[in-house]
C-alpha cells in the first residue's frame, strides 16, 4: 500500500506519464499504451525491489527507516523542479508497442518512484509487492494521462500539485528520519 501510495503521488506532473499521454496520442491506441506502460513499470519496480531484497539483511531496521526517509526526501526535493519534457521518441519506427514498452521502461527506471519501491522493498517481507504496488500507483496516474491526451494532461494544475506532493513527502521523511534516528 505504502508503495502504491508513494508513486500515485510522485508520478502526477512527472515525466512517465507525460510521455504516455504523448505516446496515447501519438498511436491512438490508448489500451496499448497503457498496457505497455504497466508492463514497463512493473519490469522496472521488480529490478528495485530484487536490489532492495538483496540489501535488506545488510541493514539494520533504524537504517532502512532511514535509507526510507532518504528516499522520500529525495523524491520530494525533485518534485519542487519543473519537469523537463520528455523525449518525444519521434525518431523512433519500431511500432506502438516496443515505443511504449522500451520508451516508459528506460524513463520508470530512471525515475524516483524506483528510488522509493528500493527503499519500500528493503523494509518489506515480501520485497516484489513494493514493485507490484509501485506500478498500480503509477497506473493511477498514466491511465489517466494517456485518457486526457497531451493537450489535456498538461492543462492541468501540475505545477502546484507537485508543489504540494513535495511538501507531503518532505514532511514524511522528516518525521521518518528523526524517527530512525531516536529523536522523537
Amino acid at each position: 500500500m505504502a508503495a502504491l501510495v508513494a508513486a500515485a503521488l510522485a508520478q502526477v506532473g512527472d515525466r512517465p506519464a507525460w510521455l504516455a499521454a504523448i505516446l496515447g496520442d501519438r498511436y491512438r491506441a490508448p489500451g496499448l499504451v497503457i498496457a505497455m506502460a504497466a508492463l514497463a513499470l512493473l519490469g522496472a519496480g521488480l529490478l528495485a525491489a530484487a536490489l532492495g531484497a538483496l540489501l535488506a539483511p545488510q541493514l539494520t531496521p533504524e537504517a532502512k527507516q532511514l535509507f526510507l526517509a532518504m528516499s522520500l526526501l529525495f523524491q520530494g526535493g525533485g518534485a519542487l523542479f519543473p519537469v523537463k519534457a520528455p523525449d518525444r521518441l519521434a525518431g523512433w519506427r519500431i511500432g506502438a508497442a516496443a515505443t511504449s514498452l522500451i520508451g516508459l521502461f528506460i524513463l520508470a527506471f530512471g525515475d524516483g518512484v524506483q528510488f522509493v519501491v528500493l527503499a519500500l522493498a528493503v523494509r518489506a517481507e515480501l520485497p516484489w509487492m513494493a514493485a507490484v504496488g509501485a506500478m498500480l500507483g503509477s497506473l493511477a496516474v498514466v491511465v489517466p494521462a494517456v485518457v486526457l491526451g497531451e493537450r489535456g494532461w498538461t492543462a492541468l494544475p501540475l505545477v502546484a500539485m507537485r508543489r504540494t506532493i513535495a511538501a507531503l513527502f518532505i514532511v514524511a521523511a522528516i518525521w521518518l528520519g528523526l524517527g530512525a534516528l531516536r529523536l522523537i
